[in-house]
């Protein structure tokens, strides 16, 4: 005997077609990215640019010397832009989009217009999305969230910048992470780092070589245990 076929009333079939048009966009719905553009000439790095989306990928761009002029380098060059590709944390993609949020995604003028204001470099803050693109540029942002975020982003340069010099030292001037890791722990305990999870992989195979002094892979484990 042949099993019997169960038919679907068409109601129902014109709730599922629905459903399945309106999810099939939201399935190629790009994530919302928010970018930082800072460029100061004279400062180290002059030029950088940091985009974090919304399901946490990001993108780094910047200048930054790869070792400071130093008893062990004599090469103080800029080399070109290096760019890298890393997955921000959690905690710092919730805190970018809800400041951005609040400061009403960059719409209007955030720029404090007194005349006394040091230059402190052009930034710029661009909120993008499926339907939407919002920027604002200034010097010193008069809006409490847009200083926030400023300073957010500019931590993570640093974090970013120090884990490209680590880097390099471990492979080209081992003599230099002394100094170099000495001045990262200095920054942080200023709170001038922010996601040193975005790192890791870099502090821990320096950590784990044991070429390197005691003192150093101390230091290094105290800020990734502190991240």
């Amino acid at each position: 005997m042949m099993g019997s076929m169960r038919m679907v009333s068409p109601r129902l079939a014109s709730i599922v077609a629905g459903a399945l048009f309106f999810a099939i966009p939201a399935l190629g719905q790009q994530p919302a990215t928010i970018s930082y553009t800072q460029d100061f000439p004279g400062s180290d790095p002059s030029h950088y640019m940091i985009s974090i989306s919304s399901d946490g990928h990001a993108h780094y761009e910047g200048n930054g010397r790869l070792i400071a002029p130093s008893k062990y380098s004599t090469d103080d060059s800029v080399p070109d832009s290096e760019q890298l590709d890393f997955t921000a944390s959690k905690s710092t993609v919730d805190k970018v989009f809800d400041l951005a949020k609040r400061a009403n995604y960059f719409q209007g003028d955030v720029d404090n217009k007194k005349h006394n204001l040091a230059f402190t470099g052009k930034k710029t803050l661009t909120y993008t999305d499926g339907s939407s693109k919002t920027s604002v540029t200034y010097n010193y942002p008069s809006v409490l969230e847009v200083q926030e975020l400023t300073h957010t982003f500019q931590n993570l340069s640093s974090t970013l910048e120090y884990g490209r010099r680590l880097e390099y030292c471990h492979c080209h001037q081992k003599l230099a992470l002394d100094q170099e890791s000495k001045q990262m722990e200095s920054t942080a305990q200023n709170g001038g780092l922010e996601d040193v999870s975005v790192i890791t992989p870099i502090l821990q195979k320096i950590i784990a070589d044991r070429s390197v002094i005691n003192v150093v892979r101390a230091r290094l484990q105290r800020l990734l245990d502190a991240k």
